[in-house]
């Protein structure tokens, strides 16, 4: 069963309870009450990681959007390119997604219980920020609630303002990048992030530490240690482009030190 059959059919909600498997169990319906009832199905804990994450990512979506009041065409459309949905799971998708929107509760109760399941995973997390991020800049501009709402949830997942600023380097570029967040020209324009920013490391790191940490990253970002973390197959698009900027950082970094 691919990851969208599982988070629609209301399978692993059950055994993830909390409001991520309430808003699951909302959708689901008859599925879910039968699990209630006793008939829950043996699900893998990997499996079970792999719907957290899709399903917090939708309702974290669904709860950015109202961020800044407005659904872009051009987010929307970056939701579907982003999650490859089927076509036969696009409306199923769509009510847990609007569902969300209605639902009076804040983002904060889903952010805050997809951070204790991935609490020893942080590159998982990264990548669900990377996701939103991807999703809030589709338009060409982010808007300032969405990056308070992205900061707020990147504070939750237990980032500290300088990973959070790591992380918005990554996905946004350098000076163009913070333009562009603060509502300037669309598309264009951005410079280069800063590449120490990018690997997280200090200016005045040695070249001996400068290689551990990239070694480090791309071990920790490699699609197939994700997917063995929770992130499902269909995520692994986002995580090839953040291992692009890592790598295109310390070709800079090797670069300017003459690093072989």
């Amino acid at each position: 069963m691919s990851i969208w059959g599982k988070v629609v059919g209301g399978v692993a909600g059950f055994a993830m309870g909390g409001p991520l498997g309430a808003i699951m169990g909302s959708v689901a319906g008859h599925a879910y009450d039968k699990m209630k009832e006793g008939d829950t199905p043996q699900v893998e804990n990997n499996d079970t990681l792999q719907v957290a994450f899709t399903t917090a990512i939708i309702v974290l979506s669904a709860k950015m959007a109202k961020a800044d009041g407005t659904v872009t065409r051009e987010e929307v459309e970056a939701f579907k390119h982003l999650f490859n949905i089927p076509a036969a799971e696009m409306k199923n998708v769509g009510r847990l997604f609007d569902e969300a929107k209605k639902d009076a509760k804040g983002f904060e109760p889903y952010a805050e219980q997809i951070s204790m399941l991935f609490a020893h995973q942080p590159a998982v997390l990264e990548e669900l920020l990377g996701g939103l991020f991807h999703i809030a800049g589709a338009d060409g501009v982010i808007h300032p609630e969405e990056l308070k709402f992205l900061r707020k949830t990147a504070l939750i997942f237990g980032f500290t303002e300088p990973q959070f600023d790591r992380l918005k380097a990554i996905h946004m570029g350098g000076a163009g990048g913070q333009r562009r967040a603060q509502g300037g020209t669309k598309g264009g324009g951005s410079t280069a992030a800063d590449p120490y920013q990018v690997l997280g490391i200090s200016r005045k790191a040695t070249d001996a530490e400068v290689k551990k940490t990239y070694r480090t990253l791309i071990r920790e970002n490699h699609p197939d240690t994700l997917i063995a973390q929770g992130v499902p197959q269909e995520f692994v698009d986002v995580g090839n482009e953040k291992m692009a900027a890592i790598n295109a950082a310390y070709d800079k970094v090797a670069k300017e030190r003459g690093l072989k």
